[in-house]
């Protein structure tokens, strides 16, 4: 790897280390790297550091060596708009979208920006010891040695210690019931001391719905602690394309045109169309 791309990792790492309180606490809270290699690599003292482990640091910070503008499309101001809100009052919010819609990359440009904002992505194996493991690395503690009972006070301990601070469950359609449960503890430990945003595909409405229809546990209760009300993104239309190849330099109305026709109104499709046009210009470019 070369010294310029480990100068931008050190940067993206040095801007995601003031999101926390103490570079200890940024380091714990990425995986597989101690604090120790967090000062080497702020301090320019890279000479032990391998290469794996640059590329483990860029991969858990931000750092993607790619030039990519993300655009306000209208789903990206709507999802800042109520991120914003509700970490000013510790409101829970239901929010659902489609596939490719831009929700991890709004969470992420949010993150990116805000101090005490805390994103674990939920999987489908998961377990209540294995979720609370995953929030305190979130929160830079780490969880080594502890039950789940001392995790639990943790995280309470940590959340009530700050000024609005925001748990994202990303891809919350992918918690188990016994996780869906679990949420009903959290949220009654932290209610008015945090904002907690469950955010997934049309799925976790369907799954709600389904849910308190056939009386099943804990269902209820949910949902009636997030206000009763999904939150429903518009998906992703021609300006907001237009707005994404614009931002990255495609400014060609028939191109655009051409990216929005074959996007099937996935913002990933898009990227990807439009990294590949970049390069067919830049060969072209060459050539010539």
């Amino acid at each position: 790897m070369k010294d310029f791309e480990k100068q931008q990792i050190a940067e993206s790492l040095a801007r995601y280390c003031q999101r926390y309180d103490s570079k200890n606490k940024a380091a714990n809270s990425i995986k597989g790297v101690s604090s120790a290699t967090v000062s080497q690599i702020l301090n320019n003292k890279w000479e032990l550091i391998s290469d794996e482990m640059w590329r483990n640091v860029a991969s858990q910070v931000g750092y993607t060596g790619q030039t990519w503008q993300v655009a306000e499309t209208r789903d990206f101001r709507l999802l800042t708009q109520v991120f914003e809100y509700s970490k000013s009052i510790a409101k829970v919010c239901f929010i659902t979208g489609a596939t490719g819609s831009g929700k991890t990359e709004t969470i992420k440009q949010f993150a990116a920006s805000n101090k005490r904002v805390y994103v674990i992505k939920c999987n489908d194996f998961w377990n209540r010891k294995t979720f609370l493991s995953e929030l305190l690395q979130a929160m830079g503690i780490d969880a080594g040695g502890y039950t789940m009972y001392e995790m639990m006070g943790l995280i309470i301990h940590h959340i009530k210690q700050q000024q609005n601070p925001i748990i994202f469950l990303d891809e919350a359609d992918k918690l188990n019931d016994q996780l869906f449960y679990f949420f009903i503890t959290l949220y009654n430990n932290l209610e008015d001391h945090c904002s907690i945003i469950m955010i997934a595909t049309e799925f976790l409405k369907k799954r709600m719905e389904r849910g308190i229809r056939l009386g099943k546990k804990g269902y209820p209760e949910i949902y009636s602690r997030g206000g009763r009300k999904f939150i429903q993104l518009k998906g992703v239309g021609s300006s907001d394309v237009r707005a994404v190849c614009i931002a990255n330099g495609v400014t060609d109305s028939k191109t655009i045109k051409e990216i929005y026709e074959d996007s099937e109104n996935d913002l990933r499709r898009v990227k990807a169309k439009v990294m590949a046009h970049k390069e067919f210009v830049l060969k072209a470019e060459n050539l010539n």
